[in-house]
């Protein structure tokens, strides 16, 4: 674990199937996955969108990776770190029981990119927004990931329980609007919107810091923190969170609700009324 790590998470190497996808879309973006016989897919419940017909669909407690031999227990402490996370208890896993080239799909259910990423080739851990997961290839572990700092845990934007995936094989997390990766050298600081931040390695340090003064905070529409991050790492910034989407949504169906515009301003709609003032 690197030095002033914010993240309380273990390694959990696992051997994951290695799977052929095509992510296919450009801006509602969907992934399928090809599959050997014998090979499985763990999807998100209810992300699947099509698959072949020799491809058995098993609904499982916690995320599959735990095995057979897991037991119980096992399986229900698999399916309480999902809950935590966000996510549902349960997971299915599409598994090609035939011969040949098999095929399944899955979608994001809100507008914006599906990341696929390998784990073996970022050190076996990312750490990514609740809800973010959408499918994987099996034997990656999905788990949490706490925020050790209480500024950061109430106003990161996350809370203080973030979604860790584990593992060296392929998963799939869904983001909203367009993604941009960002490498960061060691001591690199770059200030995000909280709900703009999507994914990070371990090795980055995650804090909050405030947007200035008390002009800013009031009128500027961005609200009162943004998300400090500082490298060594990656990190994987949205450009479009599904609460700022939904948020906008909301203010135009209600009446005047079409004009607002400082959606991360203290003080909402006595803001907005200064601004068209």
């Amino acid at each position: 674990m690197a030095p002033n790590n914010p993240w309380n998470y273990a390694r959990n190497p696992l051997l994951a199937d290695d799977i052929d996808f095509a992510v296919k879309g450009h801006d509602l973006q969907f992934i399928e996955i090809e599959l050997d016989p014998g090979e499985s897919a763990v999807g998100e419940a209810g992300s699947m969108v099509w698959k072949d017909a020799c491809i058995d669909m098993t609904t499982v407690f916690g995320d599959g990776s735990e095995g057979a031999d897991a037991g119980f227990m096992g399986k229900l402490l698999g399916a309480g770190k999902r809950l935590l996370s966000g996510a549902t208890i349960f997971t299915t896993v599409f598994t090609h029981r035939g011969t040949g080239k098999a095929h399944v799909a899955f979608a994001a259910p809100i507008p914006g990119t599906v990341m696929p990423i390998r784990l073996a080739d970022i050190g076996g851990t990312l750490i990514c927004q609740k809800d973010s997961f959408l499918c994987a290839a099996r034997g990656v572990s999905i788990g949490v990931a706490f925020q050790q700092r209480i500024m950061t845990g109430l106003f990161g934007g996350d809370g203080f329980v973030m979604q860790r995936l584990d593992g060296d094989g392929w998963v799939f997390v869904q983001m909203g609007g367009t993604l941009i990766e960002r490498e960061l050298a060691p001591g690199q600081e770059i200030h995000v919107d909280t709900g703009c931040l999507a994914a990070l390695t371990p090795s980055v340090t995650f804090d909050v810091v405030t947007v200035g003064g008390v002009r800013s905070m009031l009128f500027g529409g961005e609200g009162v923190f943004f998300a400090r991050l500082t490298g060594p790492g990656k990190v994987w910034i949205q450009s479009l969170p599904f609460s700022r989407l939904a948020g906008r949504m909301m203010a135009a169906a209600t009446p005047g609700g079409g004009d607002r515009r400082g959606e991360g301003g203290m003080l909402g709609a006595f803001g907005d009324f200064i601004e068209r003032s």
